[in-house]
């Protein structure tokens, strides 16, 4: 996540550009000093602070291991770094990073998330009934994606959501929740998502909702995208 995926700097839409440019096929290998451990069969298989992180386009971030740290389990060697090998994610029950238990992939040291109250409006219909109208929102800022409004559920029009059976996790912001909506005959699934139990750093939007522009008409009064300034040679 981050440098080599959304739009991070050595993903394949950058926001931003280098001056003078990367060549392609940039990986970006570092030291990574926090305790990592893997568990397979209830026995620890990899408790190691030697791990390094590597960031590649067109790849989640993953770890590199020293050879001989990883034991029996299935690898592959990093070609970026000598002696360190890349270890199947799903080789192992569960991953842990200084204690806290990790889904799908790292953590990344470059991601970040800013959660400021604004006065940005929001506004959201479906089928021609209003679900949101306020300016009392939240947005959230997340690195290499675009900025999201997140709504406080008592300006939302709940009696219109009930949950659904669709979950996604994400290691910023933890287990969602989604909602579709129900406007007489019409019924839009997922048309919003709420984290219920996030972790401290996106704590401002707990149990907030936002709404999928792609379901619902979604009118939010968001910051202009710097894309094409951004891009310019």
């Amino acid at each position: 996540m981050t440098l080599a995926a959304g739009r991070g700097p050595i993903s394949g839409d950058p926001a931003g550009r280098f001056v003078p440019a990367l060549p392609a096929g940039v990986v970006y290998i570092e030291p990574h000093p926090r305790r990592v451990q893997a568990f397979r069969g209830g026995r620890a298989v990899i408790d190691t602070e030697r791990a390094l992180l590597v960031h590649r386009h067109g790849q989640p971030l993953g770890y590199a291991f020293p050879v001989d740290e990883v034991g029996e389990l299935p690898s592959e060697p990093e070609p970026g770094a000598p002696g360190f090998v890349r270890v199947p994610w799903d080789a192992v029950d569960t991953w842990l990073e200084e204690g806290r238990v990790l889904v799908h992939y790292p953590p990344n040291p470059y991601h970040r998330i800013d959660c400021r109250p604004t006065r940005r409006h929001l506004r959201v219909s479906v089928a021609g009934m209003t679900l949101v109208d306020t300016p009392d929102t939240v947005i959230l800022f997340e690195t290499a994606l675009e900025p999201r409004l997140y709504v406080d559920p008592a300006h939302v029009r709940t009696e219109l959501l009930r949950r659904s059976d669709t979950s996604s996790y994400c290691n910023y912001k933890g287990y969602a929740t989604y909602w579709t909506a129900v406007v007489g005959d019409t019924v839009i699934d997922d048309v919003a998502w709420s984290y219920p139990d996030p972790p401290p750093e996106s704590l401002p939007v707990k149990g907030f909702l936002s709404f999928d522009s792609a379901r619902a008409d979604v009118r939010a009064e968001l910051p202009l995208s710097r894309r094409s300034e951004a891009g310019r040679a």
